[in-house]
């Protein structure tokens, strides 16, 4: 008789677990890898913006992450002056009244990033106007010529 399985059997248990955090689907950073920093923002908080440091800073290396190369170049083009000389990767809001809603914030602009430089922009296909297109745009160009050729007026001196 076979017997069910228990709940130490299903597969997600026995999987070995990454400790981390999964940023983009397939890419988990380790814990270590990110560095947050909490300073004082300059946005909206009313009193509250001068004694509660509430903007959030992420610093993670590009080097941490586990990303092919190609995905790399791409991500380093795409965030521009957010990556410092060494290779460090800064991004930072203060949009939030809320420390933790920053935090996230932060996290979610680095999960949209790295999606777009994950994914492969389509190659363009060079394609070659019509015979048609070509006759229209010429005859389109001789009839506002004959127009414009219409409103000369021979000017009589």
């Amino acid at each position: 008789m076979d017997n069910p399985p228990s709940h130490d059997d299903h597969p997600a248990r026995r999987a070995p677990v990454a400790s981390g955090v999964e940023i983009a689907p397939g890419v988990v950073v380790p814990d270590s890898a990110l560095e947050f920093a909490a300073v004082r923002s300059s946005g909206p908080g009313g009193q509250n913006v001068n004694k509660v440091s509430t903007k959030a800073e992420l610093r993670l290396s590009i080097d941490a992450l586990p990303i092919p190369e190609w995905s790399r170049r791409r991500l380093l083009d795409l965030a521009g002056r957010r990556v410092s000389g060494e290779g460090v990767l800064m991004i930072a809001s203060d949009e939030h009244r809320s420390q933790a809603r920053n935090k996230s914030e932060c996290l979610a602009r680095l999960r949209e990033l790295l999606v777009r430089a994950m994914t492969r922009p389509k190659r363009r296909v060079k394609t070659k106007p019509t015979k048609s297109s070509q006759r229209k745009r010429v005859d389109d160009k001789k009839a506002r010529g004959r127009l414009k050729e219409g409103r000369r007026g021979g000017g009589e001196e």
